[in-house]
């Protein structure tokens, strides 16, 4: 038979809060985490808003643990936080018999935000000569003085994978220790797989999730070029409009999400309350463009289908879809292609919410706050709005949950992450049975 893996332990952290209950209010009371950037100057950039993760600080979570973690990067101070709140939820803190060994750490984790403008400045003075003119770069120059204007800083860490070894570090996960970097889908892509490896046997309990800080300079940049953010300048709060005509690209935001992954007889053993069961996933790649979705939605079709095959399931059998929902056109209209295709003609019935309205769009950290809030609209029979919806599209013709949560009872839950690259991965979450 095979091994069933239930979620124990949830955690986040968003640009609506840090803690599981008061966020997920704040949610149903349809609030916009979006504001004018303050982590950076962004009056120059033609967005000059995000949706920030405000009022930080990890030694609230891990008091003087936090001392340990001074080298961190914000993506992994966040990571260490929502692990934290998750590792507590499941109750971990009080278990005596755990087997570190079977303990494993599997993230969708971005890299670490570039401290961009002491690096600016040191790649600058490594071109100039001493006469202020121009030249090639001078890399022994360069070093030094980068040297100089990082030392003391606290976000020395890039590599993605530093925030899992810190996890590790922090909760003495000795088993398999996992990144993946697929884009927006990384986080659904890691709580997928790392499902499975509790499937497979080699882990009994998984902390897994995903994490991102990309509000910085060089991220917004990126982004900025591909024409992908939207520059509602005027109303940042009313600018994440996923699905609504006039949407006009996404927000971007910053996070994590965590969940505590655990084989169900091991759950069981040790008195831990079952939140919810991952019975499905589906992972596909477009194979079509960097950046663009295939405009017939194969790849998101293909996943959503895999996820159900996974999990013994049919469209009849889902009663929420948790979107993508960017608040891109492109994406919001192929997705709701997806959809319309393969729930046929239940697709209009079934509610489909995009919480990047509220939060932005946490990239690599995603999926994973989307599943956590699945697993909450299972437990209080209510899902969350996607807000700003005010000019239908006949493009987009499905129940987006417009502005009000919807009281309904969810006894198995589908969530979407679709990437750039062309990477779709979807997860399919039950209610808790007996």
């Amino acid at each position: 038979m095979s091994r069933r893996v239930v979620i124990t332990g949830m955690g986040w952290v968003t640009p609506l809060g840090h803690e599981l209950e008061s966020v997920w209010r704040r949610m149903l009371q349809s609030e916009s985490g979006v504001a004018p950037t303050t982590i950076f100057d962004g009056h120059t950039f033609p967005t000059s808003f995000a949706a920030e993760v405000k009022d930080f600080s990890l030694s609230t979570f891990l008091g003087d643990d936090a001392a340990r973690h001074d080298s961190a990067s914000r993506n992994t101070r966040f990571a260490l936080a929502a692990a934290s709140e998750a590792w507590k939820h499941a109750g971990m803190c009080d278990y005596i018999g755990l087997d570190a060994s079977r303990v494993g750490v599997y993230l969708g984790g971005g890299e670490g935000p570039v401290d961009f403008d002491p690096l600016s400045s040191a790649g600058l003075a490594g071109c100039l000569s001493d006469s202020g003119e121009i030249q090639e770069l001078d890399t022994i120059k360069w070093v030094q003085v980068a040297e100089k204007l990082l030392n003391g800083t606290n976000e020395l860490e890039q590599e993605p994978n530093l925030a899992g070894a810190h996890i590790a570090a922090q909760f003495g996960a000795e088993g398999p220790n996992f990144n993946t970097l697929t884009a927006c889908a990384a986080s659904t892509q890691a709580l997928g797989e790392a499902a499975n490896i509790i499937r497979y046997g080699d882990a009994d309990v998984m902390i897994s999730g995903g994490t991102h800080s990309m509000i910085h300079p060089l991220g917004m940049t990126g982004f900025v070029r591909l024409t992908a953010l939207s520059t509602r300048n005027d109303s940042p709060a009313t600018a994440s409009r996923p699905f609504d005509r006039t949407r006009d690209g996404f927000v971007l935001g910053e996070g994590a999400g965590i969940l505590i992954l655990e084989e169900l007889e091991h759950a069981r053993r040790r008195g831990a309350a079952v939140l919810g069961e991952i019975v499905g996933f589906g992972s596909t790649a477009d194979a079509f463009r960097i950046t663009d979705i295939d405009e017939d939605a194969r790849g998101g079709i293909a996943s959503m289908e895999r996820a159900m095959k996974s999990a013994g399931m049919t469209p009849d059998d889902i009663d929420y879809i948790s979107a993508h929902g960017t608040g891109t056109e492109e994406n919001d209209k192929i997705e709701s292609l997806a959809i319309t295709k393969l729930f046929g003609e239940r697709a209009g019935h079934v509610p489909m919410s995009s919480i990047k309205s509220m939060i932005g769009h946490l990239i690599a950290a995603a999926g994973a706050v989307e599943l956590i809030t699945c697993v909450l609209a299972m437990r209080d029979g209510v899902v969350p709005p996607t807000i700003n919806y005010e000019h239908p599209d006949p493009n987009c013709p499905l129940d987006y949950v417009p502005n009000k949560p919807k009281s309904i009872p969810v006894r198995a839950a589908l969530s979407n992450s679709f990437g750039f690259g062309g990477q779709n991965n979807t997860l399919i979450v039950k209610a808790p049975s007996t």
